[in-house]
């Protein structure tokens, strides 16, 4: 009986170590077993060229040219785990996906149905726009706060680009040179939102990522344009009107601050509740967005580089580098390390070369 359990338990550790390394786990190469991901699921070797079977479908596309989930191959070429289907906004059938309903904000909507539905009722609209969401191929940029843009005369490379993402009250004008002028979307929070409205763009899409139940009911004032009576329990003062039409009002799908957190930078996952150190930055929800529903992904205005503490932290104000060593809820060397992953392996292009400079090379 003993012989026969001994066995069993030494069949099932072969087993076990024939699934793992068929399916790239360990490799048997050099000394004993080695892992061939990280414990985020990515791939430890990193590198800008083509898998094989990339090759063939892109290789001899034409410089320039839009090239169709390009993005999404050469992330699942990293990362495995990876599913490219995730709305960019909640639609009325957000209750159905993924886990987005079995966390608070902001990792997800529990609780929130109510409000939500109200708020989707009004917008009516879930999407980019028909002549965005007809696209074959389009292609995003992140533009991100960053010092780094400064006098990089970036600004009509990044407004070439399908669609355009800013991040919370970044302004263009006075920068156009250096940011450009085309804005797709605006992704903000309540305290991030730009709070004159004559400093929003012409034409954009408005979008709340929600990081508080608060921050859906403060929607809800937006959207059917109500007078804010209170900013009890906002962190710092907010807009009280957004110069937006109901339809041009999205809400970001937070299944981004769920994924990015989570399993791809992998920060502590307290119980699926918002805690010290766990929420990523807007600009990595915005670029995991993106992943998910862009064929060509680039960012510009990345990077903190945390050994100048004296360095712009913003191309549009004077707050310096240091100011994020007190940051609660980031945390910017975990957030980095996946940037780099994203940038070693080619999977988004960085034009201000910030994320990780000469070490990407």
């Amino acid at each position: 009986m003993k012989l026969s359990r001994n066995l069993f338990l030494g069949l099932c550790s072969m087993l076990v170590l024939g699934y793992l390394y068929y399916s790239g786990r360990i490799s048997s190469r050099g000394r004993g077993f080695r892992s061939v991901y990280d414990q985020q699921g990515f791939l430890l070797r990193l590198n800008a060229s083509l898998p094989l079977e990339l090759v063939y479908k892109y290789g001899n596309l034409s410089e320039g040219t839009c090239k169709p989930g390009y993005t999404a191959a050469k992330m699942t070429a990293i990362y495995p785990r990876f599913h490219k289907p995730a709305p960019m906004f909640l639609d009325p059938g957000y209750k159905k996906f993924y886990k987005v309903g079995d966390y608070p904000p902001p990792f997800g909507v529990r609780s929130q149905d109510g409000v939500i539905d109200l708020l989707l009722a009004a917008t009516k609209n879930y999407g980019l726009g028909n002549e965005l969401d007809s696209l074959s191929c389009k292609t995003c940029i992140i533009v991100g706060n960053g010092g780094i843009l400064t006098n990089r005369s970036l600004g009509q490379k990044i407004d070439a680009f399908d669609v355009v993402v800013r991040l919370n009250e970044a302004p263009i004008r006075g920068f156009e040179k250096d940011v450009g002028t085309k804005t797709t979307m605006r992704i903000t929070y309540p305290e991030g939102a730009i709070q004159k409205p004559e400093l929003y763009e012409a034409q954009s899409l408005f979008v709340l990522s929600a990081f508080k139940s608060l921050d859906f009911k403060w929607l809800r004032y937006m959207v059917f344009n109500q007078r804010l009576h209170s900013t009890e329990g906002f962190w710092k003062s907010v807009a009280r009107y957004v110069p937006r039409d109901p339809s041009d009002m999205r809400i970001l799908n937070p299944y981004f601050i769920q994924e990015a957190s989570f399993m791809l930078i992998g920060l502590p996952h307290n119980n699926g509740q918002l805690g010290r150190g766990n929420i990523p930055t807007l600009g990595a929800v915005a670029i995991t967005m993106a992943l998910h529903n862009c064929d060509e992904v680039a960012v510009a205005g990345f990077g903190y580089n945390m050994s100048m503490p004296h360095a712009p932290l913003h191309y549009y104000e004077k707050i310096r580098m240091s100011a994020m060593r007190e940051s609660w809820t980031h945390n910017i060397s975990k957030e980095k390390e996946f940037l780099v992953k994203l940038v070693k392996a080619g999977v988004i292009q960085d034009l201000t070369k910030g994320i990780c400079g000469a070490g990407c090379r």
